[in-house]
């Protein structure tokens, strides 16, 4: 078994055993809203995972010059999100459903981006050379930023504030925590890729960057349309 599958398994362990914690601890309510949606949104939520996934993450890699495929976070993200808003749509439902997900997620990021750090250079996601203190030598004798740590970290920060707020049982957050936590990493995510050596598509913008303004895109808007539907209400 590879380091990088011993870490994915790691980090879908501590992910489901979060999800299951926070379930009966604050989220019960939440997930009866999915339950309701029925086993489609679950085949929307996988497939949309799937797709987004391997074609982010093999799309750039090509970009960049790198024959094979690849499975991407951020795209993973991505095609879910397209997948649930479009099943949503279809079956007439509103609101957010994704707060079930958000200590699950972050979990599997603080988790596996250790996997992919201790991978090296084949995993394709280490960063730029650089002569900062930190940098890591993935085994080419090149100082590198170790951006998936950087990733994890930003990552912890926010399973610590979903927690809180869980904790709190923050209203703000129960509404609008999925759309919190899809900003909070597209924009964390944005600002690693300009340490990548990843091949760029506009100006000095790589194809994650674009995936990720879409994502930030996302959350405002849904933040938005959640207050304005609040202020109607009111």
């Amino acid at each position: 078994m590879t380091v990088h599958a011993t870490f994915d398994i790691a980090a879908a362990t501590a992910a489901a055993a979060v999800t299951v914690g926070c379930f009966f601890w604050r989220l019960r309510a939440a997930a009866a809203r999915i339950d309701q949606a029925g086993f489609g949104y679950a085949v929307a939520l996988v497939a949309g995972a799937i797709i987004g996934g391997y074609a982010a993450g093999t799309a750039n890699l090509w970009l960049s010059g790198e024959p094979g495929l690849a499975r991407s976070i951020v795209g993973a993200l991505a095609g879910a999100i397209a997948a649930i808003e479009i099943f949503k749509q279809a079956r007439g439902i509103t609101g957010s459903t994704g707060i079930i997900f958000v200590p699950a997620f972050c979990t599997s990021v603080v988790i596996g981006r250790w996997g992919c750090f201790y991978s090296g250079l084949t995993d394709h996601t280490h960063g730029a050379p650089t002569a900062v203190p930190w940098g890591h030598d993935f085994g080419d004798h090149v100082p590198r930023h170790p951006v998936q740590l950087y990733e994890s970290a930003a990552m912890a920060v926010f399973l610590v504030y979903a927690l809180v707020m869980l904790a709190r049982r923050d209203a703000f957050f129960m509404r609008n925590g999925f759309y919190l936590m899809v900003l909070w990493y597209a924009a964390q995510r944005f600002c690693w890729e300009f340490l990548k050596p990843y091949a760029t598509v506009i100006g000095p913008l790589n194809m994650f960057h674009l995936v990720c303004l879409g994502l930030m895109g996302y959350a405002v808007w849904m933040l938005a349309e959640g207050g304005v539907a609040r202020e109607r209400q009111g």
